[in-house]
């Protein structure tokens, strides 16, 4: 399983289950030039660190194995599925062992091929199949 769950952490660093979230700004700050001033609302989005060259080699390529023995490790709050500090998912090793029981069930159960293997992901602004992935599904053994 756990090739598995870094193919799950790669599907999550490409299309975050939480695609960023509001903060209010605490006190004055600056950030790259820009004024902040305390009280307003501020939208963070996880696709800024995911899809970072500087952080991920290669973002735009699906690659599992990014997650097994990192040379460089992720600096924090850098990768965020499941948010980061106060706000992470309580709810995160649940998702996880829910997540593994799926694609188990899912690989093991059924034999599945993309209808359209040439299609296209765009970003609107999350990753999305051009076509909306059609898909054809077929169970591998007698479920009952």
């Amino acid at each position: 399983m756990k090739y598995t769950w870094r193919v799950a952490q790669e599907l999550m660093r490409m299309i975050p289950p939480a695609f960023g979230g509001f903060r209010k700004a605490l006190k004055d700050t600056s950030y790259e030039g820009y004024d902040i001033p305390k009280g307003w609302t501020v939208y963070w989005a996880s696709c800024g660190t995911h899809m970072d060259k500087d952080i991920f080699e290669n973002p735009q390529e699906f690659d599992p194995s990014r997650f097994e023995n990192q040379a460089k490790p992720i600096p924090p709050f850098s990768y965020l599925p499941f948010g980061a500090g106060v706000h992470y998912c309580i709810g995160n090793e649940f998702a996880r062992v829910e997540t593994l029981t799926t694609i188990h069930n899912f690989v093991n159960m059924y034999e599945w091929s993309q209808l359209n293997p040439e299609e296209t992901i765009t970003r609107q602004p999350m990753p999305y199949p051009s076509l909306g992935l059609p898909i054809k599904i077929k169970q591998r053994c007698n479920m009952s």
